[in-house]
């Protein structure tokens, strides 16, 4: 079978840069193109150069159409508005997209699902294995634990992150959410200032800190009477997230059009 031909958007900032190395550095597959916004700076550059594994041949360009016709799928982890934009193009297309953008909006998402109508399209607020096994373990824990047990997030990340709660962070509240049979949306409490009165039963609390350099800290607290459950991921080195995009974009070949997540490619849906 022939290499999967794999487009990288916003192939100038760093973590563009991140999954450019983690293409040419993976078996199977091979990146066909690398984009970037109009005027951007590094147009014209040899993707290779700029991710610092030697000249590739393939220059940064912004002309999306082209560059998706010549593809098999885009990894993407740019910003909502353009993330929207790519996956019409690659609904167009007829392409995989893998989606780490964080910080989207319920419409934002609406039009992804759209989009998956035609075309596979893996999203994740985080694409390592790490993350997604604790996920999957943070579903298992709060449909076990009784409604006694409190449920708090506590994320960490570098000081220039532009959202929050980070999308890691949300994704851990959807999969407890998800084991308690409740939305997220209606017992999320992300903001707590002044006189606040007592917790809410049922809640699932949100501590934000930003700081420093740190790549991304997650713990999931399970608070009961008398005891205490946690349960955390460190990560240490962005290229996790690039080789699991990676591995999403080789398992959505040949799939059918629909929306997938990590758990999907990592098999550990029902964990």
């Amino acid at each position: 079978m022939s290499d999967l031909r794999l487009v990288v958007v916003g192939a100038g900032g760093r973590m563009g840069r991140m999954l450019m190395r983690a293409v040419t550095e993976a078996s199977g597959v091979t990146l066909s193109a690398a984009l970037e916004r109009p005027g951007a700076p590094v147009l014209g550059e040899d993707a290779g150069l700029l991710a610092g594994v030697g000249a590739l041949g393939v220059s940064i360009t912004d002309d999306v159409d082209a560059a998706f016709a010549g593809a098999d799928g885009v990894l993407d982890f740019t910003v909502p508005k353009a993330t929207v934009a790519f996956a019409q193009a690659a609904a167009r297309a007829g392409i995989t997209h893998v989606i780490g953008t964080t910080g989207l909006s319920d419409e934002d998402n609406a039009l992804i699902d759209d989009a998956a109508r035609q075309t596979v399209i893996v999203r994740s607020g985080n694409m390592s294995l790490g993350v997604n096994l604790l996920a999957a373990l943070v579903r298992r824990a709060a449909s076990t634990l009784d409604m006694e047990f409190d449920i708090e997030i506590v994320e960490m990340h570098h000081k220039h992150k532009v959202d929050a709660p980070s999308g890691t962070a949300l994704l851990l509240g959807e999969a407890a959410a998800a084991g308690r049979g409740i939305y997220l949306k209606d017992h999320a409490q992300k903001v707590r200032d002044g006189h606040t009165g007592p917790r809410r039963a049922g809640d699932i609390g949100f501590a934000t800190l930003r700081g420093g350099s740190v790549v991304g800290d997650h713990t999931v607290i399970f608070a009961g009477a008398g005891e205490r459950i946690e349960l955390s991921h460190k990560a240490e080195d962005r290229g996790i997230f690039a080789r699991g995009a990676v591995r999403a974009a080789l398992w959505g070949r040949g799939r059918a059009p629909g929306l997938y997540s990590m758990a999907d490619v990592l098999g550990i849906r029902d964990i």
